[in-house]
């Protein structure tokens, strides 16, 4: 009678229904990995990708806006201190590793769709704030913009491995890779516009700057407030989209364990036919613990991978924010587009300068490099474009590093320098920024995709940090930004380190995600 009904006395699945159960997930799990590019595919990489549009907007516009604060908050040096720069700098990815670490874990508890859309709620007030800040008796703009900006850093922490679980969960095998490079090619988007929209500002604001006569430059105070500002315009237009995504059918089925659940809305995603109302039906799988995250993990050929991961993204991180945050002073340091205006007419000419410096480093390398990487992820490999990338980057920083004073004293060796500049940023998307981001993304069990997801992310923003740090530190040993060909050589010693650790990973083209996780 038990074997009628299907299940024991136990009433635990008898052998023959949990073969059955098994075979519904694989053919569930068929369904998404086979299926044609269709609309929702489309809907998921923007609802997703404008994430990081919003990410990169903020994070690389204080890139732009310090120079600015400098001349609003302190008029007699014409800039921030080297710790008030770096504290502004600094904050957003130190909350930006929290925020990966605390909703990577969560996501893989409560659910993707539970917490998709609540970091970018964070993102947007933290960033209004911050346009609403001002200076006190008690507080310093400086100390209200680190409050605030970590606290945006643990949004956009938390949209890292939100967006690249979800994407990569919702991809079909043979164009996951896109998908996922899709989603993350909006930073560059972001970055563009965050160097776009203050070309815009500053040149709207060119009589009221260049006439401004007030001692704290009134004028440019209202052109660093408008440029972070706009950065909550793309999160508010995408809230609704992501508080509607529905959940992944793999947390459904083996986190949740609802095998029915996760085939109706498969069957809705993908709109392949009318579901059919039937009982809940458990299906089994393994179930996440801290016992078996030890367990799993404490396999070589399992930890193996989290290191490649995590140790891969430092590496990367190491040069791609310490160049990301710190291109302004980068091409002040070889006098590439210097003001030679004095006064207020010299205030306008520095802050264009570096706007549209910014502008076509986006335009000459990240953009292109996004591209680059998303036509040829799913042809060529994830594994071969991060080997290439940190060979190709330990060059360009060895010719940047060593040749930097050679390269800066004339004029075709400050272009030729800008050139390997954008070369280096071309390398950095068309090569491991992009394949980072995809590959924890696909190699880890459902069960654990989050969480080691953003394990290797948080691992890649200490390395944003430590450059952070680093850089502030040494790069006025022996003088005003003496020491930054030195600090172009320790990018490529970390690059080449970065070659090492990619040897750790698999390659994940044209794999299913069960098959890589060997779930």
């Amino acid at each position: 009678m038990s074997s009628e009904k299907g299940s024991s006395v136990s009433g635990e699945p008898l052998p023959q229904t949990s073969y059955v159960l098994d075979e519904r997930r694989r053919a569930a799990l068929a369904e998404v990995d086979n299926a044609k590019f269709s609309w929702f595919h489309v809907k998921v990489c923007f609802v997703a990708g404008v994430g990081f549009f919003t990410d990169a907007y903020d994070i690389f516009a204080i890139n732009i806006a310090s120079t600015m604060l400098g001349y609003v908050y302190d008029p007699k040096h014409k800039s921030l201190s080297t710790n008030a720069g770096l504290g502004v700098k600094v904050a957003t990815p130190v909350g930006t590793l929290v925020g990966q670490l605390v909703f990577g874990w969560l996501a893989d508890v409560v659910g993707r769709k539970k917490m998709y859309g609540f970091e970018l709620m964070i993102i947007i007030f933290a960033t209004f704030a911050q346009a609403l800040s001002a200076n006190g008796p008690a507080v310093t703009i400086v100390g209200v913009l680190v409050v605030w900006r970590f606290l945006m850093g643990v949004g956009i922490g938390g949209d890292y491995p939100l967006s690249a679980v979800i994407s990569s969960e919702f991809a079909s095998t043979r164009t996951r890779g896109r998908l996922m490079t899709a989603v993350f090619a909006f930073q560059g988007w972001g970055q563009l516009s965050a160097a776009l929209i203050s070309v815009i500002t500053v040149a709207a604001y060119k009589d009221s700057i260049i006439g401004d006569v007030s001692p704290n430059f009134n004028a440019v105070d209202h052109c660093w407030r408008i440029l972070i500002g706009m950065g909550c315009v793309p999160g508010v237009i995408a809230l609704y989209f992501r508080l509607t995504i529905p959940e992944t059918p793999r947390f459904t089925m083996d986190i949740e364990r609802n095998i029915q659940q996760a085939t109706k809305d498969i069957d809705a995603i993908l709109a392949t036919k009318e579901s059919k109302s039937v009982s809940h039906q458990q299906v089994n799988a393994p179930v996440a613990s801290w016992a078996d995250f030890g367990a799993y993990f404490g396999q070589w050929k399992h930890m193996k991978v989290l290191i490649g991961t995590a140790y891969s993204w430092f590496a990367l991180d190491i040069a791609f924010y310490g160049l990301g945050l710190n291109s302004s002073i980068i091409l002040e340091a070889i006098g590439f587009g210097s003001a030679v205006s004095t006064g207020s007419r010299g205030v306008y000419d520095n802050l264009m300068n570096v706007s549209v410096g910014n502008v076509i480093l986006s335009i000459a390398g990240l953009i292109p490099g996004y591209w680059a990487s998303f036509f040829l992820i799913d042809s060529w490999g994830r594994k071969p474009i991060q080997l290439m990338g940190f060979t190709l980057l330990a060059a360009l920083f060895i010719v940047m590093g060593f040749g930097y004073d050679a390269l800066k004293g004339s004029d075709s060796g400050k272009k030729a320098f800008v050139f390997l500049y954008c070369l280096a940023n071309f390398f950095q998307n068309f090569g491991p920024n992009v394949t980072t981001f995809v590959i924890p993304g696909e190699v880890y069990p459902t069960r654990y995709r989050s969480t080691a997801h953003g394990i290797s992310a948080a691992s890649g923003k200490l390395g944003a940090i430590v450059a952070q740090v680093g850089f502030a530190q040494l790069a006025n040993i022996g003088g005003s930004n003496a020491f930054v060909g030195h600090i172009l050589e320790i990018f490529a010693l970390f690059m080449i380190t970065g070659i090492f650790s990619t040897l750790l990973l698999p390659e994940t083209k044209g794999r299913s995600l069960e098959e890589l996780s060997e779930d």
